[in-house]
């Protein structure tokens, strides 16, 4: 009962921050990491998807779950308040 509440929370936090730009940090195993700039694109019950802007016409999304935040195999920051939203 704890996990869906901390769950519920990091949800609506993310949630408040659509159309920000954010800062990803996201492990890929391996000591490889994924760090980009986007902006959080939409939030759906399950996932979040961060829209990255590449070269020219190139559009990048990647969608992650809120558990990814939880676990802290997500990191993400907005980047105009440089604050983090994760579980505390």
């Amino acid at each position: 009962m704890r996990v869906n509440t901390t769950l519920d929370r990091i949800k609506k936090d993310v949630e408040s921050y659509v159309g920000e730009k954010v800062r990803l940090k996201a492990n890929k195993g391996r000591k490889k990491t994924f760090v980009k700039e986007g902006v959080l694109e939409q939030t759906y019950p399950s996932i979040f998807v961060v829209k990255f802007d590449g070269n020219q016409d190139a559009v990048r999304r990647v969608s992650y779950s809120y558990s990814d935040i939880l676990t802290e195999t997500v990191e993400l920051t907005v980047c105009r308040e440089n604050r983090k939203i994760k579980c505390s």
